[in-house]
């Protein structure tokens, strides 16, 4: 198992000799990421006597308590801290992760309550329509029961009017029977006295009976007062009706400027989506041409780079073979009367001068060198890189490239004073030999002349090929700021895109909840429609039967009024008869 120790090292006294050192376990491991604190527990372990006192070392021991192994804690310690933090940082992506879900969780629950309410609402609507629509049906009810008792004032009118008119036909018979006996009269007939009093009593029964219409128009004015009330409990209703559908009006007006409005942002939504995927498409496009000039610029840095190994190679074959033609020549006279000794003291100045200059050169060649790895390095992660980390690498390329072109620049009088070094020192060096009676090696001009002439030609063409370098790095420089406008131009845009997506799933929620609204709204009208027209249609039917009723009784009332003169004057005449009458039978 393995434990996190700290070494504590106990010196002996005068008596018990050297020093014992020993391990305090501090926290043991229960799996590869789980540490628990143990008891003090300490163990002799002599193999950590080359450790620090008070040093962290990580101890495996075996179930026997043996110490199996024992390393420095230093590097497991920073590893298991880095792995720790990372555990934290992922600790801390799940809780905001559990942030969000709760967010979510509670928007859904706060749309779950407004829901409810809103149900709840139109659950009252709903029973308030209910409870109107059983007051209806009472109101219809109540109209049945006037329309029956209608029904039956008509009745009666009818069996008044046929009784009227039999009574009428009777009183006829009777005139006639009366003139019979007034004709009879002058003739010398005449009535006995029962006659006479039964004359009477009929006349009489006509006179009541013609008067009884007053009762029959008394029932008749209740029942058009129970219609008008009926008609004015329905009046709020129709009232209300008519608010419903000019509120169920406006709201389809609503609906349908909601959908136009919608469908233009659907229209600027796709406009906008489309536009987008041909920016989409010219970044690729950007991105393939950068990719494309990047391997043209590896190629050309390599071909620069070749040439630039060949243009030293020539020079250090010239150096080498000491073809090269210098502008200024040594003065060879001069060298052969010089003394000796002192030649030599040139000779030797001109080495150690050479050797120092030669040291630094290279010291700068190997920098160069490491600039031009450098860039090579920045270039491979430009190839993969985006966003931020893209423009930082790009400015780190420009830096990196103008120091190379610094050093390059700077090292090219220091390589032709270093060739001219050179040449002097082989010239001072051949005059001493050839003085010392040594043998000196030769070249011919022709082919220093030659080399000389490549060596132009391969400058020449490199300079060439370093402005051609530097025109393509300032086009790359020029499609990495494209590239990163039109990442932001996108970016932009695809921000702009969701917002519209949610604006216009906002209003389609809108519309929806609209929509169920004007619907629910339009179900109320037709149903007050079907619920209260039979009613009316009802009443407006009562109202015509009983004017057509009350157009009957007037009619009758006429024509009793007038039957009841004829009445009255045939009573008077028979009144005026019965003395007469009277004379006559006695």
């Amino acid at each position: 198992m393995l434990y996190l120790a700290e070494v504590q090292k106990q010196k002996g006294g005068l008596l018990s000799g050297g020093s014992k050192t020993e391990l305090k376990l501090l926290a043991c491991q229960r799996s590869d990421q789980n540490w628990s604190n143990v008891s003090e527990e300490t163990i002799v372990a002599e193999e950590a006597s080359k450790l620090n006192d008070g040093a962290l070392v990580l101890v495996e021991l075996s179930p026997n308590r043996q110490l199996q192994r024992i390393q420095e804690a230093g590097r497991p310690l920073v590893n298991i801290l880095q792995s720790f933090s990372r555990q934290v940082e992922k600790f801390k992506l799940k809780e905001d992760e559990i942030d969000s879900w709760k967010q979510s969780l509670m928007f859904q629950v706060q749309e779950i309550n407004r829901r409810e309410i809103d149900m709840e609402a139109r659950w009252e609507q709903l029973q308030n329509l209910e409870q109107e629509v059983q007051s209806l049906e009472k109101n219809k009810q109540e109209v049945e029961k006037s329309r029956e008792q209608i029904d039956r004032l008509r009745a009666e009118v009818e069996r008044n009017r046929h009784e009227l008119e039999g009574a009428w036909e009777h009183l006829r018979g009777e005139q006639r029977r009366l003139d019979e006996i007034k004709a009879d009269s002058h003739q010398g007939t005449v009535f006995n006295e029962d006659e006479s009093r039964r004359i009477a009593d009929l006349l009489n029964r006509l006179s009541n009976g013609v008067g009884s219409t007053g009762i029959l128009r008394k029932n008749l004015n209740l029942a058009f007062e129970l219609v008008e009330k009926q008609q004015a409990t329905l009046n709020p209703h129709w009232q209300q009706l008519e608010s419903k559908r000019h509120l169920a009006q406006q709201q389809q007006g609503e609906v349908e400027q909601l959908c136009q409005t919608l469908s233009d942002r659907q229209s600027q939504l796709q406009q906008k989506q489309n536009y987008l995927q041909e920016q989409t498409t010219q970044l690729q496009l950007t991105k393939t041409q950068l990719n494309s000039k990047q391997d043209f610029l590896d190629l050309l840095k390599a071909q620069l780079s070749n040439q630039e190994y060949l243009y030293q190679q020539t020079q250090a074959f010239l150096t080498m073979t000491g073809n090269m033609v210098l502008d200024s020549q040594v003065d060879v006279d001069a060298l052969q009367h010089l003394p000796l000794e002192e030649l030599q003291k040139i000779v030797h100045d001109l080495q150690n001068k050479l050797e120092i200059d030669s040291s630094f050169v290279q010291d700068q060649e190997q920098e160069l060198n490491y600039k031009e790895q450098a860039i090579q390095e920045i270039e491979k992660k430009i190839r993969h890189a985006s966003g931020d980390e893209l423009r930082n690498l790009a400015s780190e390329l420009a830096e990196e490239q103008d120091l190379y072109q610094m050093l390059n620049k700077s090292l090219k009088p220091q390589r032709h004073n270093l060739r001219k070094q050179e040449q002097i020192f082989k010239q001072h060096q051949a005059i001493l030999l050839h003085r010392q009676g040594q043998s000196v090696p030769h070249s011919t001009g022709n082919n220093a002349i030659n080399l000389e002439s490549i060596l132009a030609q391969i400058d020449t063409q490199r300079q060439q090929q370093s402005q051609a370098l530097q025109k393509l790095e300032s086009e790359i420089q020029q499609l990495i700021a494209d590239i990163e406008s039109k990442q932001g131009e996108i970016e932009h845009q695809t921000h702009e895109l969701e917002s519209q997506r949610q604006e216009i799933k906002s209003l389609e929620a809108q519309l929806l909840n609209l929509q169920t609204t004007t619907a629910e709204c339009w179900g109320k009208v037709n149903l007050y429609q079907e619920a209260l027209q039979p009613i009316q249609d009802c009443l407006d039917g009562l109202r015509d039967k009983l004017q057509a009723v009350s157009e009957s009784v007037n009619h009758v009332q006429k024509s009793g009024d007038s039957q009841l003169q004829t009445i009255t004057q045939m009573r008077q005449t028979i009144k005026s008869l019965i003395p007469q009458l009277d004379l006559l039978a006695s």
